[in-house]
């Protein structure tokens, strides 16, 4: 009876969402609701941890509360401190959760809905959550070792070196792709850069509040600054509606790019708790909150889904970015589905702080289902766009114009959606407070307009829709800006772990000349992708966010590769599939997508291809008008190049880390090898309660 009692829970959970995913099917050509798709969602993330999880937990780690965490063993007060698990959650929610969910399902929303929904839920059960799951149990059970350190000891030193290199390139990619997704949110937009710039002096007002004012109190601070947030918004409001100041913060895309090289430059070089402490927790409680409201929103308006199913740009002629559905929708969508980005922070922070080992099961896998939920909620924000107002805001100017009117001309000219009207498009700028909204490519500001649209029919109507659009922008750059300025100093570590090695004194993070020094350096790292994504005639966004979700991708492959090596060491073999079915997969979308970045004959596509393109019209005088000068024709013509060799880079450190860690999973399995796991021995536990 108790079994039965067990079951039948799950078996009403499978119907529920079997039925929704039903529905969804069967009504295809037809208006259904959002709810329905994220009703089929949490029925499979509810399934996934119940039985999938299990297979990590108990079948090859044996999670054990009685085994003594680093957090005890090695407890030190502050890296190394036994948290409670409600804690430890928020904290690595909050530090998985950047833009990443909200961008690319966005992006790949030109798709259509349903790609992108069964691959967010179906990679994330079968694969991030995964990756996650088990990197940081591998780096409980090695006293909270990082990812690199992991890769070097099990797999090999070569793969290890590659593996740092690799992961320093990444975060090179990732941080200026999240800058480039904020300059675009905030160009030409007075409203918006004046909310954003106030973030910056009410979170330094939060540090010192809680340095010297009052100590320790982080809910009050917090408090505080949530109510300053709010009056932000207002002030925006106030400035853009002034004849006086409006055209003073009405900024264009370069003069924002070099305002947040600036400040990612100040936030790797201020003391922490002055501007990134507050920051997160002022972040983290918005974070928590949107997503709650935006579920809730979605539950009680119901609204239903105007993009279609599918749409014909599957066949890589989509004008939002360019590549067919397969591979670019796997790459394009890479946090809320699978997430190299995380097992940084699952062998990082996280796995120091746990209190107790069965804790990392809610932790690992259940953080990796919550950010797919808000995965899935942005897919529906945009979803629930008009199709022309969706690819009126996330098309570059190079395709539809610069104009209402040509803009709703050639997405008209498509045949393929309900028709728009330039009156339309100037209305929903006006309504969301801004002068156009067209050609801000990036997602967030899509993504803004979506929640803005959800908010309003639940409070407020039409009226607050120009507050709720810049709520939500505000939103998406706390999201970011929080990734990129902690992303700026983790990478300023990474170089000075480098460089520490040619001159000493450069790997000294108390000595001031190096941090300024390494600081800059890497600062122009990011910042030259992102003034290349800024002067983008295709918008940036189109071949920057593709690069970015092949290094990602690349960087969840180093994950399962050395999650892979672990369990086949521990003598678990037989359940090496919960690695290996992500890792092929992620071989294939990887290699796929970089060899067509690299090689493809489409320039929409190939860098290599688009040099060759521009290399013709130089000499032919041909140029297009979007390409002002030749001077400029010949800097994206390096640009294109640049990208080739770094595409080329993340294959080559695939196949170098792949190839070692084959060679040591088969001297293992054949027994050339002994399988000798490297945990650290097992100490009995001295922690009382949970």
């Amino acid at each position: 009876m108790t079994r039965l009692t067990n079951v039948l829970p799950w078996v009403g959970v499978s119907a529920v969402g079997a039925g929704a995913l039903a529905y969804v099917a069967i009504n295809r050509g037809e208006t259904i609701s959002a709810a329905w798709l994220l009703t089929a969602a949490i029925c499979i993330y509810l399934i996934g941890y119940r039985f999938y999880s299990r297979i990590i937990s108990h079948d090859i780690f044996a999670l054990d509360p009685n085994r003594a965490t680093p957090a005890e063993r090695l407890e030190d007060g502050r890296d190394y401190v036994p948290t409670n698990k409600w804690v430890t959650f928020g904290h690595h929610f909050a530090a998985i959760a950047g833009p990443g969910p909200l961008v690319g399902p966005t992006l790949a929303a030109q798709f259509g809905f349903l790609p992108g929904a069964l691959w967010i839920v179906v990679g994330v059960v079968l694969g991030g959550a995964v990756q996650d799951f088990v990197i940081l149990c591998a780096s409980i059970r090695r006293d909270g070792k990082s990812l690199g350190q992991m890769a070097k000891e099990e797999i090999g030193t070569v793969a290890g070196a590659t593996a740092l290199v690799a992961v320093l390139g990444i975060m090179i990619i990732l941080i200026s792709v999240l800058a480039l997704v904020v300059v675009n949110a905030l160009r030409d937009s007075p409203w918006g850069t004046v909310t954003i710039m106030l973030t910056i002096p009410i979170a330094i007002f939060m540090g010192l509040y809680m340095r010297y004012l009052r100590p320790g109190a982080v809910l009050e601070t917090t408090a505080i600054g949530l109510v300053m947030l709010a009056l932000s918004l207002y002030a925006g409001k106030w400035v853009s509606e002034s004849a006086t100041w409006a055209p003073v913060f009405t900024l264009s895309g370069t003069t924002l790019a070099w305002c947040i090289m600036v400040y990612g430059f100040a936030a790797s070089v201020l003391p922490v708790w002055l501007l990134l402490a507050p920051r997160d927790y002022l972040s983290a409680f918005v974070k928590i909150g949107v997503v709650l409201a935006l579920a809730i929103g979605i539950i009680v308006v119901l609204p239903p889904l105007e993009m279609p199913a599918i749409t014909k740009f599957i066949d890589g002629t989509g004008p939002v970015f360019a590549g067919k559905l397969f591979p670019f929708c796997f790459v394009t969508i890479a946090c809320g589905a699978i997430s190299g980005f995380h097992a940084l922070i699952s062998s990082g922070t996280t796995p120091k702080i746990i209190r107790r080992e069965p804790d990392a099961r809610l932790i690992g896998y259940g953080s990796m289902l919550t950010e797919s939920l808000v995965a899935i909620m942005a897919l529906v924000a945009a979803c629930v766009l008009t199709p022309g107002v969706y690819f009126a805001i996330n098309s570059p100017v190079s395709v539809i114009g610069a104009t209402a009117v040509s803009a709703a001309d050639t997405i008209n000219s498509w045949a393929l959606f309900k028709p728009i009207t330039a009156a339309e498009l100037e209305l929903l700028a006006q309504q969301v407070g801004e002068n156009s909204l067209l050609s801000r490519t990036g997602g967030a500001p899509s993504l803004a307009v979506g929640m803005a649209h959800l908010f309003s029919q639940a409070v407020g109507g039409e009226s607050a829709m120009a507050l709720w659009y810049h709520f939500a922008i505000m939103f998406e750059a706390l999201f970011i800006l929080t990734t990129l300025d902690a992303g700026t100093r983790v990478g300023r570590f990474m170089l000075q772990d480098l460089l520490g090695n040619v001159y000493k004194p450069l790997g000294r993070v108390s000595w001031y000349p190096a941090v300024l020094f390494t600081s800059a350096i890497f600062v122009a790292m990011w910042g030259y992708f992102l003034y290349q994504g800024v002067t983008d005639p295709l918008g940036g966004i189109n071949s920057l966010w593709p690069l970015f979700g092949i290094s990602n991708q690349l960087l969840a492959t180093v994950a399962l590769c050395v999650g892979t090596t672990i369990i086949i060491k521990m003598g678990k073999a037989r359940y090496a599939f919960v690695t290996i079915i992500p890792l092929v997969w992620l071989v294939i979308v990887t290699a796929s997508a970089g060899m067509l970045k690299i090689f493809s004959s489409d320039p929409k596509l190939g860098f290599l291809s688009h040099a060759a393109m521009l290399k013709e019209q130089i000499a032919t005088n041909t140029l297009p008008a979007n390409i002002k000068t030749v001077e400029a024709a010949q800097r994206m013509i390096f640009n294109d190049q640049l990208d080739a060799g770094v595409a080329a880079f993340f294959l080559i450190a695939v196949v170098v880390i792949l190839g070692a860690s084959i060679r040591e999973w088969l001297a293992v399995v054949n027994g050339r090898k002994a399988a000798v796991s490297s945990e650290v021995p097992f100490v009995q536990t001295q922690l009382t309660g949970a």
